[in-house]
């Protein structure tokens, strides 16, 4: 388990002495608040908190849009109305506080979305654990040769041993000589803040992560997207599985509308129209460049 032991007191002392409260609960998000999921080798995510449910959401639309809403029989027929009229500020009534353990390079990743508080751990104050990512072998994949940013057939054989090896080995170097530059016996130390710039990206860190649903949903969809890169991607669909517990009906209003929907632009649904109408549409005659015909092909065929 990733967890240290003090980490694991702390759970277990958590659970133990529940408070009664007046605000709403989500019974489904109960279950998981303070419990660390597993993801990789070393990581994991893990609720600290949370606020609001699917009632939140409700309430705060009806405040918002009045009379408006009164056409939406019931309140998770208001929710999906809201998510396919991208109405976004009701979804941002309800937050959630993430402990998060992740690998360097996916945290860099992660933080590009700028919607969040975030408090990581400080290498300048403390002294990093000796934990790194390491891929499993069937995770070892050559450079795609159609997508500049992702991976293309898997490595095998003695190139795939080699560069776990590698991994292994630089990392483990690394850290001997990030704990010999801050050692202090008989000699000054190097500062943490400055021995920490020789240690590898996948070394480990961990941050508390809080954030709207709103934001967290636009979060999901791009990293539980397939074609996200692996190492966030498993974060993201542990965090999926939080997230449909405790707002099961905004869940499955984005696993509708976001995730399993498409977005046209003008120019594809005016090629839906001409194809309904039995024209043989090309990329040529379509008004779309070749790579928004490969993607609009991808889905309509």
């Amino acid at each position: 388990m990733p967890l240290t032991p003090e980490q694991l007191q702390d759970i277990q002392n958590a659970r133990a002495n529940p408070q009664p409260t007046l605000r709403a609960v989500s019974p489904g998000m109960e279950q998981h608040l303070y419990e660390a999921k597993p993801v990789l080798d070393h990581g994991f995510v893990r609720v600290i908190d949370y606020m609001g449910d699917d009632s939140a959401i409700v309430q705060a639309a009806r405040v918002s849009y009045g009379a408006g809403t009164k056409h939406v029989s019931n309140d998770e027929g208001l929710i999906r109305y809201l998510m396919r009229h991208w109405h976004s500020t009701p979804f941002e009534m309800c937050e959630i506080k993430l402990h998060v353990k992740l690998p360097v390079f996916v945290a860099r990743q992660w933080i590009r979305h700028r919607t969040a508080n975030v408090n990581e751990y400080s290498a300048r104050y403390s002294i990093l654990d000796r934990e790194f990512y390491i891929p499993r072998v069937e995770d070892l994949a050559a450079q795609s040769v159609v997508n500049n940013q992702g991976r293309g057939e898997a490595l095998t054989g003695e190139e795939a041993e080699r560069v776990l090896r590698y991994l292994k080995d630089d990392a483990g170097r690394a850290y001997d000589h990030y704990e010999e530059m801050i050692s202090d016996e008989g000699q000054q130390g190097l500062a943490r803040e400055l021995a920490r710039m020789n240690l590898p990206a996948n070394i480990y860190t961990q941050w508390y992560w809080k954030v709207d649903l709103h934001n967290l949903f636009h979060f999901l969809r791009l990293r539980a997207d397939s074609h996200a890169q692996y190492e966030i991607r498993v974060y993201a669909d542990a965090i999926c599985e939080m997230v449909k517990d405790w707002v099961p009906a905004a869940y499955g209003a984005f696993e509708d509308y976001r995730m399993g929907g498409v977005q046209l632009s003008g120019k594809g649904v005016e090629v839906l129209k001409r194809r309904l109408a039995g024209e043989a549409v090309t990329q040529e005659t379509s008004g779309m460049s070749k790579g928004e015909w490969r993607e609009f092909e991808g889905v309509f065929g």
